[in-house]
């Protein structure tokens, strides 16, 4: 199997989360910030996990994020997030996919997840069959992520290898 993890992140907790859903996943796997994601999608990959921060809950867009940026977050992210690189994809029929969010986890009960958006994009772009989706719990805007996210994220990263039975996967 080779994997895509690509990630936005502004605080560093959604980078956090996909460093460990990539350690989690077993096969050849690249870690890539969506600044630097590629455009097209490399032929030899066969799981394309993204995922990045709720923003006003959906995907982030350029004014959420300088709005973030103004708040503390790192520079350098306001103008391409996951919302951007997922619509510059072109329909791909070879594709697993899965979708993450980090959320802050005090109002896990309201609607809107970065994640649902990403899939419903991956969806309505035909960008591939969609595994899962899942969302990582903050403290606060700025993080840290709460107790027990990381391995969380590493053990839905296995789950993913595990979908993937009969295509390689563990």
């Amino acid at each position: 199997m080779n994997a895509l993890v690509v990630y936005e992140s502004m605080w560093g907790n959604s980078r956090a989360v996909a460093a460990a859903i990539a350690e989690g996943i077993d096969g050849n796997v690249r870690l890539v910030d969506v600044t630097h994601a590629p455009v097209p999608l490399p032929e030899d990959v066969d799981l394309l996990v993204v995922g990045g921060p709720t923003h006003a809950f959906s995907m982030s867009r350029a004014t959420t994020r300088r709005d973030a940026e103004g708040k503390g977050a790192e520079t350098g992210h306001a103008a391409r997030g996951i919302r951007e690189w997922l619509g510059d994809l072109r329909p791909c029929d070879r594709l697993d996919v899965a979708t993450f969010d980090t959320r802050v986890g005090s109002v896990r009960h309201l609607p809107g997840s970065a994640a649902k958006a990403a899939a419903k994009e991956v969806r309505r772009q035909h960008l591939g069959r969609l595994l899962a989706s899942a969302s990582f719990f903050v403290d606060d805007m700025a993080g840290p992520l709460l107790d027990g996210e990381l391995e969380r994220a590493r053990d839905w990263g296995r789950s993913l290898a595990g979908m993937r039975v009969g295509k390689g996967g563990s």
